[in-house]
């Protein structure tokens, strides 16, 4: 019964880093991309501008 708990134990602990792994990926991507978004959304909005 100890093996079964430890084993269960040890996947939800691999579970758990694995998510942490995923979002760290997420947010590095996320904060890589967001200078790149804001100078695209300010030129649209730009261009808006101008046009009026």
């Amino acid at each position: 019964m100890m093996n079964v708990w430890n084993y269960l134990r040890n996947q939800k602990g691999q579970g758990m880093v694995e998510y942490g792994l995923i979002l760290a990926l997420i947010s590095i991507a996320a904060i890589t991309l967001m200078p790149q978004v804001g100078t695209a959304i300010n030129n649209a909005f730009n261009s808006v501008v101008t046009a009026l």
